[in-house]
């Protein structure tokens, strides 16, 4: 008998494990009140301060048809933060940003209709619902129709794109623009056809910004060089349509998802070097349990791999799925409908409490999606911490966010101790210290030992050189402040081919030949620094 009751616990404690390994939650049902936002679509979801979630529907709302911005707790709480009405714009199709200034940063479409003469708009909005519009594009050489949120990259600049006009008399197939806190727009690049980004763009860790657009991949700088690194015309096998936005994985390459393509024509998994070499590590079938036709993109998650969602089961509703960089790929929950939602097309996001959190345009018990949590894998995903930004120099102020940072007893940036304030439990800041390397972000506090989920990047900072004038042959002794594992150093435009690592305080480098009067660049991680001053270059 007590052999009996052993065996019946172990049975117990066994599907109770595998239970809580893959757990998926029905945190809200859009549409449960009056207000509420419906229908989101490709939205991006972000982590506040508070430790709360943000993002925005293009559907819904007071109005009931214009969209609105929201926040929800982990737990399922949602409180609508503001509800567009026509003159602030309307159609939030791409959700919300966070940035260093702790305000959330969105567009609207505006697309269907004129707000005055602007078709489509750039706000800013506080976690307390506080809306500032911005940006209202024209639809001419600005562009309009913007569906993706913007990026705040590491020179602190907003960069996103439209998915029309760029070209007089409102025609064109999308814009790449960019902002500063003073709002002073400026379009970066007109896009041929087909253009038409949709996704939000990303930063690599080169500094570069990558991103999709109807069937190209892409980059372009912060100063506006665009290259194109893949076309998905030219072979449709390849996948077809990307939709979602690309995500860096540990290993300097980028994935992302196409919709339609593939073998299957149910769209692919793909993965794509920096130099644009490209690889498929999965076809959807677009039938069976795996399913097809993504249209969110991947997030790479604490386990080391990437999850993410299909549209579309057999004609269903869709599953979350997880991905090797391999290409190892398991469906890991199937979407019903009416009980647990229906259609996917959100790009994930894994909260710092471990969980991934995501929602869908369709089911649940309003007919108007959910907003869930997934546990991930058997062994679970553990929580972490992040900062914002990802890159910064010696001396500069870093937000992190996280849990359980009351009593906090130290900070550390790949090792080296910072001064930190905590400023609540969710959230901290921090000053990146001398010494500083590239590498991971710990902080400890009364509950353990937490490591950020990406490593922390040091900038480099070239505050003077010496002589600062000579011919091509000169040895320059270039100073500053991070400056060990440079990469790369250029005279003006011109890349030094011989350069000495003396010091992370000193490099000495030869004026290469064919090099110009310029700035000084030094490159270790992310984009290169620039001296204050110009080299000048004598005969």
């Amino acid at each position: 008998m007590r052999k009996l009751l052993w065996l019946a616990t172990l049975a117990f404690l066994i599907v109770a494990t595998f239970a809580d390994a893959q757990t998926y939650t029905v945190l809200y049902n859009f549409g449960s009140n009056n207000g509420d936002p419906v229908g989101p679509h490709n939205s991006t979801i972000v982590q506040g301060r508070d430790g709360n979630l943000y993002s925005a529907s293009p559907f819904g709302g007071a109005s009931g048809v214009y969209g609105a911005a929201f926040r929800i707790t982990p737990t399922g709480q949602l409180t609508v933060l503001h509800s567009f009405s026509g003159p602030d714009g309307f159609f939030p199709y791409g959700g919300l940003a966070p940035s260093t200034d702790g305000n959330f940063y969105g567009t609207t479409s505006a697309a269907s209709e004129t707000v005055g003469s602007s078709l489509g708009t750039v706000f800013k909005i506080s976690a307390a619902g506080g809306l500032t519009t911005l940006y209202q594009f024209q639809g001419g050489l600005d562009g309009s129709d913007p569906r993706a949120r913007p990026l705040q990259a590491m020179d602190g600049k907003f960069y996103g794109t439209t998915m029309s006009g760029g070209a007089s008399q409102g025609m064109g197939n999308g814009t790449v623009y960019k902002f500063g806190s003073s709002v002073a727009y400026a379009k970066q690049h007109g896009f041929a056809p087909p253009g038409q980004p949709i996704a939000p763009l990303v930063e690599g860790t080169d500094g570069k910004l990558y991103g999709v657009s109807q069937n190209l991949i892409f980059t372009i700088t912060e100063s506006g060089e665009y290259q194109k690194l893949f076309d998905f015309n030219l072979n449709p096998q390849d996948g077809l349509n990307p939709n979602g936005p690309l995500v860096e994985g540990t290993d300097g390459n980028f994935y992302g998802t196409t919709y339609k393509g593939g073998s299957g024509n149910a769209g692919v998994v793909f993965k794509i070097t920096r130099s644009g070499q490209f690889t498929v590590l999965y076809n959807f079938p677009g039938f069976g349990t795996n399913g097809g036709f993504p249209l969110g993109g991947l997030v790479l998650a604490t386990d080391g791999n990437f999850y993410g969602t299909a549209s579309d089961v057999n004609i269903g509703c869709g599953n979350i799925f997880r991905i090797s960089s391999a290409g190892d790929f398991a469906a890991l929950h199937a979407f019903g409908g009416s009980i647990d939602g229906c259609n996917p097309w959100v790009t994930l996001i894994q909260h710092t409490n471990g969980l991934l959190y995501g929602d869908t345009i369709s089911g649940g018990h309003g007919g108007g999606g959910v907003f869930f949590s997934f546990s991930g894998t058997f062994a679970g995903l553990p929580p972490f911490v992040r900062t914002l930004p990802e890159a910064s120099r010696v001396g500069q102020t870093v937000g992190i966010f996280g849990q359980g940072f009351t009593g906090t007893t130290a900070v550390s940036f790949n090792g080296a101790a910072a001064q930190f304030t905590v400023a609540s439990d969710t959230y901290l800041t921090a000053v990146v210290p001398n010494g500083a390397t590239m590498g991971f972000v710990t902080v400890t506090s009364p509950t353990g030992t937490l490591t950020s989920n990406k490593k922390f990047q040091v900038r480099p900072q070239v505050t003077g050189f010496s002589p600062t004038s000579g011919t091509v042959g000169t040895a320059v002794v270039i100073t500053g402040v991070s400056l060990g594992h440079a990469t790369r150093v250029t005279f003006g435009s011109t890349q030094a081919s011989t350069f000495t690592q003396d010091s992370a305080t000193q490099i000495t480098a030869i004026v290469p030949a064919g090099a110009l009067t310029g700035k000084i660049s030094v490159t270790t991680t992310g984009a290169p620094s620039y001296s204050h001053t110009a080299f000048t270059v004598t005969q």
